[in-house]
């Protein structure tokens, strides 16, 4: 099946993100974006939120990630199950975003991008050979720092200098925590099945 090959379930919800974010562009944002008031009501928002932008430039730095995080899982080449995991962190990332009541508002692919790279580079970083692991502790490294140094505990927005839209460094956090989450459950599931397995076979 061709889901199952590596890196294809993973392009795939890479076009995903990408074209919703496209498509998104077409509708209001208050349609669509996470609203902590709303989200019991219109669960929808903790997938629709990621395809709202509250400006062209965040669009285009969005879409840019998106290409980058994508090519990253394809040349690590994920199986689906890391690619499963990443879909289910993402809705869970914005449910996080609870967790910060004064963020009133979000939108952007930021903190699902997020949570696809750390997702990605944990897989590396545990089932990679040689030198792919350093690359993965590496990645995961890299974000730890960026996240430390976005501070998200200073509040739900800031402004930061270079972008005409408030940035809110809480939804990288989550969306990294969500991932690493339902990743690191998808490593455990899968490396007990293999033992299982194996073990059968032994019998």
């Amino acid at each position: 099946m061709a889901l199952t090959r590596p890196g294809v379930a993973w392009l795939l919800l890479g076009l995903v993100l990408a074209g919703g974010a496209l498509v998104g562009t077409q509708y209001p944002r208050t349609l669509l974006d996470w609203q902590p008031a709303l989200a019991s009501a219109e669960p929808w928002r903790a997938f629709s939120a990621a395809f709202v932008h509250l400006s062209t430039r965040h669009l285009l730095a969005n879409l840019l990630g998106c290409v980058v995080v994508t090519a990253f899982g394809l040349i690590a080449r994920v199986p689906w199950w890391i690619a499963l995991a990443w879909l289910l962190a993402w809705p869970l990332g914005h449910v996080l975003l609870w967790f910060q009541p004064a963020l009133q508002h979000y939108a952007g692919l930021s903190g699902v991008l997020h949570g696809g790279a750390a997702a990605a580079a944990l897989y590396v970083a545990l089932r990679g050979e040689g030198h792919e692991r350093l690359i993965g502790w590496g990645v995961l490294a890299g974000v730890a720092v960026k996240l430390w140094r976005e501070a998200p505990w200073r509040g739900p927005v800031q402004a930061v200098a270079g972008w005409d839209i408030p940035i809110a460094p809480i939804a990288h956090a989550t969306g990294v925590a969500a991932a690493l989450l339902c990743a690191g459950m998808a490593l455990w599931v899968t490396r007990a099945w293999s033992h299982t397995a194996h073990g059968r076979d032994d019998e």
